[in-house]
């Protein structure tokens, strides 16, 4: 396994590395959904928490602890995503810290991203992908299963959020036999949203 970072890019979304030209373009995304921080998120990157959160999603790329991306469709940055809790002794990474603007959510630029990721880990010798969705967020875990993610179980009370709330963590996963079928269905899916370009 060698998880590298790299411009991924199909025609609905371009994913790049994080770098400081996507800083205020992001915050500006993680600004058009206040309401959503303090119930769904580990961590906030709303409002006055933004450089917090920027700082440590910064500080853990530096370190290789995370590889996040921001999300881009029709020239802006609509969202991000990120490879976390990166394990190559055991060829496993988890994706998560996903968030897109409302108005990108509901169309392709959620398979569309995840396309890309798993894609891409898959490419660079991982076996296993997983994600953990607070026991709370219905709407991710629908989309999970859309995905074609199996549902693994629940971790109960895994994680303190920022709000103090003890979150459980719903697991998925998808692994490197499985990702031809998930691929497939995804490309299924995704060749109904007809023709668009990402940049």
């Amino acid at each position: 396994m060698n998880l590298v970072p790299a411009v991924l890019e199909n025609r609905f979304v371009r994913l790049e590395p994080l770098d400081d030209g996507h800083r205020e373009p992001l915050r500006a995304a993680c600004d058009a959904d206040p309401e959503l921080w303090p119930a769904l998120y580990y961590n906030s990157f709303g409002g006055e928490h933004f450089d917090g959160g920027w700082a440590m999603l910064r500080d853990q790329q530096a370190s290789g602890r995370r590889l996040p991306f921001a999300v881009i469709r029709g020239g802006e940055v609509v969202g991000m995503s990120s490879f976390i809790d990166i394990q190559p002794a055991n060829r496993a990474v988890e994706i998560g810290t996903t968030y897109y603007r409302p108005d990108m959510r509901g169309g392709p630029v959620n398979p569309a991203t995840k396309r890309l990721m798993l894609e891409h880990a898959h490419a660079c010798g991982v076996d296993r992908v997983a994600f953990k969705v607070d026991d709370r967020n219905l709407r991710s875990q629908a989309a999970m299963t859309k995905l074609g993610a199996v549902r693994e179980g629940v971790l109960r009370h895994d994680l303190i959020t920022w709000t103090g709330h003890v979150r459980s963590s719903v697991v998925f996963s998808v692994l490197a036999d499985e990702w031809p079928v998930v691929r497939a269905r995804l490309d299924e899916r995704l060749e109904g949203f007809g023709e668009t370009r990402a940049t």
